[in-house]
């Protein structure tokens, strides 16, 4: 089970939708949001945004809406940022039972260092930046942790290679590339400086003499 403590967040049901509601809702320093699922009613609520922000800003995937006096485990299904990506403007909530067996996407924190990235021309990639996974519902990490330090030219870490927490299983193709080095060719020296004096071509330009119309 996770250690860490499931977060709250207060609900108030919005009698009005649509999005000029929402954009009201939103200037008022509230966030939009939807409950569904296990067979209930979807219901449309409001969230204090700043509050709201802070939850997702340290990785949570679960959360415990207090909504008229109850107090709903849901997960964070989907989040709808503005088109800047700036800010959040919707949020989607479904509701789960705490024991259930979840599939979450959740974030990858890389660690360590790979020797071989100190080699002239070695290029750091990091394929994935999540991980699709199973696991009970109080059981999600916040982040899956990968070392990178073992990582080489010839060898790339795939999601096979990554130890899981105690009862997590990725779903993920396990061939898939999470972390690999690329090497850059550099150019022969002295090819940085090639041509650099010369004129450059001016496309329609005529030769000396010719079509001058003055």
């Amino acid at each position: 089970m996770s250690t860490h403590a499931i977060p709250s967040l207060a609900a108030e049901k919005r009698e009005r939708t649509g999005s000029r509601y929402a954009l009201r809702a939103r200037e008022q320093g509230q966030l939009p949001a939807v409950i569904y699922g296990h067979g209930q009613d979807p219901v449309s609520v409001s969230l204090n945004a700043k509050e709201t922000w802070e939850v997702l800003l340290h990785h949570a995937h679960l959360v415990n809406v207090q909504l008229d006096g109850q107090t709903e485990s849901c997960l964070v299904k989907a989040v709808q940022w503005d088109h800047l990506g700036a800010n959040i403007i919707h949020v989607d909530l479904a509701r789960v039972d705490l024991s259930e067996e979840v599939e979450v996407e959740v974030g990858i924190e890389f660690v360590g260092e790979p020797k071989a990235i100190a080699t002239p021309g070695s290029v750091l990639n990091h394929e994935r930046d999540a991980l699709w996974i199973k696991t009970r519902a109080d059981n999600i990490p916040e982040t899956i942790t990968v070392d990178q330090s073992q990582v080489n030219a010839d060898s790339p870490l795939t999601v096979a290679d990554i130890p899981m927490p105690e009862g997590v299983v990725c779903i993920d193709d396990p061939e898939t590339v999470v972390v690999s080095i690329a090497t850059v060719a550099e150019l022969p020296e002295g090819d940085d400086e090639a041509g650099a004096g010369a004129e450059p071509e001016v496309i329609g330009r005529k030769e000396d003499g010719e079509g001058n119309s003055e």
